[in-house]
């Protein structure tokens, strides 16, 4: 499978779908999906990183948990993810990466998502690789 994503219509949020070969890809595509529906980051350059770990009790659990992450540092450090890599950690969960940029460096475009909705939440594992699809309430 191929990486991909894109956003679907959708009432007064806005919905993502993202698709890779790995989990790990998918979310990282998810991501991706998620800062296109609000901003341009196409000029945009990578001038700091971020990284966390999470653990999650369910794939579901991962994704969302890294889409907060993105919401967190939107709204505290006022940077945004230009880049993604999401990785096993050593021992438990996953640590994930960003490269990140100003909020002030890109064109905002859109509503700037304020949550991750739980309504509506798939990710699941096929037999081309991994595809999920999440409404961001904005």
């Amino acid at each position: 499978m191929q990486l991909g994503h894109r956003s679907v219509p959708h009432t007064a949020d806005a919905r993502i779908e993202a698709w890779g070969p790995t989990r790990e890809a998918c979310v990282a595509e998810a991501v991706a999906a998620m800062v296109e529906t609000f901003a341009d980051t196409s000029a945009a350059r990578p001038t700091d990183s971020a990284s966390f770990e999470v653990t999650a009790d369910t794939d579901e659990d991962l994704l969302v948990a890294v889409l907060d992450e993105v919401v967190y540092l939107l709204d505290t450090a006022d940077v945004i993810p230009l880049a993604t890599r999401v990785e096993p950690a050593l021992e438990e969960g996953y640590d994930v990466h960003f490269d990140v940029t100003g909020t002030g460096e890109v064109e905002l475009v859109g509503a700037v998502p304020k949550a991750v909705s739980l309504h509506g939440l798939r990710f699941e594992q096929g037999p081309d690789g991994w595809s999920c699809a999440v409404t961001l309430d904005v």
